[in-house]
């Protein structure tokens, strides 16, 4: 019994002397009542996008293709990307996030039972139809849209709001 004691030792000593793989998994925020209030006050008075997607939505995922050769093309692109799933899918969309791989920005999901009422808190405007995305210039002005978005448009609002040309 005492071998069997030193042998399983000597292998956690083993083991913990080998370094953990690490992913570079985005963290996902649970979105609930005032996460947008929160996104919107970090920013204020500097532009940025919101895009509202869902896995089941085909559309999202043609936007997400997008939005990852945007970021790359512009990485002073602040987008924030909000998964309007349930909880229950973390993992699915987590898997989709990083497919998607949308460099440094921000994730949410999700995270209220009750998701009438966080869409109402984003838009009293908007019943949930995706995608649905949101451009915050520097000069507080928002415009909203819903559907596939052309990238010759939000190219342009880009260099607008950065100062490109």
């Amino acid at each position: 019994m005492r071998r069997f004691g030193f042998f399983a030792g000597l292998c956690l000593t083993v083991l913990s002397l080998v370094p953990a793989p690490t992913l570079a998994a985005q963290e996902i925020k649970p979105f609930v009542r005032g996460s947008y209030q929160q996104i919107v006050s970090a920013r204020q008075g500097k532009p940025f996008v919101i895009n509202l997607w869902s896995l089941s939505c085909g559309y999202c995922k043609v936007e997400l293709s997008m939005f990852r050769e945007l970021v790359r093309k512009y990485p002073q692109l602040d987008l924030v990307v909000i998964s309007t799933d349930t909880i229950e899918e973390m993992e699915s969309v987590s898997d989709a996030l990083k497919a998607f791989s949308l460099g440094e920005s921000e994730t949410w999901l999700f995270a209220d039972s009750n998701a009438d009422r966080l869409r109402f808190e984003i838009d009293k405007r908007w019943y949930g139809e995706l995608p649905r995305t949101y451009f915050f210039g520097a000069d507080g002005k928002t415009n909203a849209f819903s559907g596939k978005l052309e990238q010759k448009d939000v190219e342009r609002w880009i260099k607008e709001q950065y100062g490109f040309r």
